[in-house]
């Protein structure tokens, strides 16, 4: 079986048990929502991005902020100092060369401090709805697992999916190998008995 006819054999199954669609038109907020999530739980990344933007909305008013009350704000997550003064550089960034808007341009996105990959394709795709593929490393696990790729680096994982998987999958791709990464193909211990896709896991067979 190639890997395009896999992939949609996948998206099918998955699709039945995770519902996706996280494209809400908010580039500003999916980009400091995912610097906040970098090396952090997402319930406590939605506690903090909740926390922070019924406060703050905008690059003039993060900018502006009081750095001790941002990170009192974004408390939960970890590393809440660095990121606090990351995402007031970013805003302030974003301020001063893009007139307070946030690029849809992935080389400029990745000129941000703090911002790699991951961060600028989640931007692109959950921000602008443009095609693109946030590796994380549930996507580069279950990738490697499903055999679409044989990879080492996340990188490299973005790069082959690019060529392999089909433009109209790119946007839900990560959402919903994170999904099942998160309840089913875990790290460690994957929950193999209650897969609906182990008949295309390499690392099962």
């Amino acid at each position: 079986m190639d890997s395009e006819m896999k992939v949609k054999i996948v998206f099918d199954r998955l699709k039945q048990y995770y519902s996706v669609g996280r494209y809400r038109n908010e580039p500003f907020k999916v980009l400091i929502a995912t610097v906040l999530s970098q090396r952090t739980r997402d319930e406590n990344t939605h506690l903090a991005v909740k926390n922070l933007f019924a406060v703050y909305k905008t690059p003039l008013e993060l900018s502006n902020a009081n750095l001790e009350h941002l990170q009192s704000l974004i408390k939960p997550t970890g590393f809440y100092r660095v990121k606090a003064s990351r995402i007031k550089e970013i805003s302030g960034i974003i301020l001063e060369k893009y007139n307070g808007d946030v690029p849809d341009d992935v080389t400029k996105l990745l000129s941000l401090p703090g911002v790699g990959r991951k961060t600028a394709n989640c931007v692109l795709a959950y921000g602008f709805g443009k095609p693109a593929i946030p590796v994380d490393t549930h996507v580069h696990r279950i990738s490697n697992r499903l055999g679409l790729v044989k990879t080492k680096s996340e990188y490299e994982t973005e790069k082959v999916l690019e060529k392999t998987v089909p433009i109209e999958y790119w946007i839900e791709l990560n959402e919903l190998l994170v999904k099942f990464g998160q309840d089913t193909c875990q790290p460690v211990r994957p929950k193999c008995s209650q897969c609906n896709i182990k008949d295309l896991c390499e690392k099962f067979a």
